[in-house]
């Protein structure tokens, strides 16, 4: 550790002011000027540093998740249920611990906003395993608004500020909603209360996409994740969310920091859902489609571990914003599926969680060298060819930076042979996936799982907001799919915004 690695770690009361560069300073509000009424000084190193170094203090904010909180923690093996299904150490001793930081966040919204607005959350974990790094980029709800990610910019784009008024704009936010109508199980989702959770502490976690879990022996299965609060759902009704907002816009942030300090640690059960490739071959639904869930019933849940935050981060910059996650970075035993929206995901993960999102925009945001940070790199030794760049803190000394005979570089075998893990037969196509009555399905058998009060608060979500839509034929369009989901839900939305509701579109 540098000396200012560990001076890092000293009250200011043991330090003294200097330079950046260590050379002590007699006063950090010193300016060198002619005189005490003339012109400053270019010399002025410290007056310099001060304003080159405030203009430069922010990395640029995430393109979604920006504003989020985080803490540090652990997790902890339960059962022998992981160790059934995958080969990776972390899943494998009753009692085996693994570090864990996690990152919660809302998404859409800009990193000023408030943390009690409608809006999906991110519940992004990194931990620190043996085997290097595990990134987990889950949202709090189990299915998403899309399956082709393609998709994912417009859709972003589309309930973003408005690229003339920088104002929300509802007839973009609904028009691509209502044009997409496999948006519809994530729309009621969002607009009943579950869209306004109660802070961080109260919501679970869900992988969305499918991976793949593989043993030592090359067998596997297909894989969904999640992780249940231990502390229950907790949400916000419409008008409570705007009352927060209002009287406390970090109170996600700070309701998880305080509990925290207080002792209060919350903590998430960490559970699997497998299937192997036979049983999804002939699955209800596509096992790719990020639209549709995996419900427990079908596909029961297998307790693994459970993480528990009892670490607040000492300096949130560092150990918050600067976080990375990347869900390719996966150690033996966990694999990608053939899910296309996770695909996509392992290249243009854009911040934290939200089902778009990985590596490339770290290196945009933070820096090529990102992993090397602190927060970011893993527990055991990392030796590759990857050198230079911006702001390298371990560029690898002087071993070789090319594949040498010279001095060559120990090489792990293959865990598992998985050359026959799936095999594809075609040619390139363009593909879109198309709407069917299929999308209808689940948002149905949703509907009927909510309470009347549940069922009312959705509506009255709903009118508040698709109400102040101008463009008629938007309006017209989503009030169909609410509609042709359930009667009685499209007839009481339409009451409440003075329509009837369209036979057809």
């Amino acid at each position: 550790m540098s000396a200012s690695e560990a001076s890092s770690k000293l009250p200011a009361d043991q330090l003294q002011y200097t330079l950046s560069g260590g050379q002590a300073y007699p006063n950090p509000y010193m300016m060198q000027r002619i005189g005490t009424t003339g012109p400053g000084l270019i010399q002025d190193v410290n007056l310099i540093e001060h304003f080159a170094h405030f203009v430069r203090e922010r990395v640029p904010e995430r393109t979604i998740h920006s504003k989020g909180g985080g803490a540090h923690g652990y997790f902890e093996v339960t059962t022998d249920n992981g160790s059934l299904y995958t080969m990776a150490d972390m899943f494998t001793g009753i009692g085996k611990k693994t570090p864990v930081t996690m990152r919660l966040s809302t998404i859409a919204g800009l990193s000023g906003q408030s943390d009690s607005v409608r809006d999906l959350r991110g519940v992004a974990m990194k931990f620190r395993t043996t085997q290097g790094i595990l990134d987990w980029a889950f949202l709090n709800h189990p299915v998403f608004w899309l399956r082709d990610p393609i998709k994912f910019p417009h859709f972003i784009h589309s309930q973003k500020r408005d690229v003339s008024s920088h104002l929300t704009n509802y007839n973009n936010f609904w028009d691509y909603l209502s044009l997409n109508n496999e948006t519809i199980h994530q729309v009621m989702r969002t607009f009943s209360d579950l869209g306004t959770p109660y802070g961080f502490r109260h919501m679970d976690g869900y992988s969305g996409n499918t991976f793949r879990l593989v043993k030592s022996d090359s067998s596997w299965f297909y894989a969904k994740f999640s992780v249940i609060a231990d502390q229950g759902i907790q949400n916000n009704t419409l008008a409570e969310a705007t009352t927060m907002s209002g009287v406390n816009a970090d109170f996600g942030v700070q309701d998880l920091y305080d509990n925290i300090a207080a002792g209060n640690y919350p903590s998430w059960t960490v559970y699997f859902q497998v299937m192997d490739p036979q049983t999804a071959m002939n699955f209800t639904y596509n096992v790719f489609d990020l639209t549709k869930e995996w419900y427990p019933e079908d596909v029961p849940r297998l307790e693994v571990g459970r993480i528990v935050l009892n670490q607040n981060p000492t300096n949130y910059h560092q150990e918050v914003e600067q976080i990375g996650f990347d869900p390719s970075q996966m150690p033996p035993g966990l694999e990608p599926s053939e899910d296309p929206a996770l695909q996509a995901r392992m290249f243009a993960y854009g911040g934290n969680v939200g089902l778009m999102f990985v590596s490339d925009a770290q290196r945009a945001r933070i820096g090529i060298n990102h992993k090397q940070l602190p927060i970011n790199c893993p527990l055991n030794p990392v030796a590759n060819f990857l050198r230079d760049g911006a702001m390298s803190i371990n560029n690898q000394g002087s071993r070789p930076d090319y594949m040498s005979s010279i001095q060559p570089m120990n090489l792990e075998v293959r865990p598992y042979n998985d050359d026959n893990h799936t095999i594809w037969v075609g040619g390139a196509v363009k593909y879109l996936s198309q709407p069917s009555e299929v999308d209808y399905v689940q948002p149905r058998i949703f509907w009927n799982s909510l309470s009347d009060m549940d069922q009312d608060h959705l509506i009255t979500n709903v009118v508040s907001h698709l109400g102040q839509v101008t463009d008629m034929t938007v309006k017209y369009r989503q009030l169909w799919h609410f509609n042709h989901v359930n009667t009685t839900l499209g007839q009481t939305l339409a009451e409440g915004m003075n329509m009837t509701v369209p036979w057809q579109w």
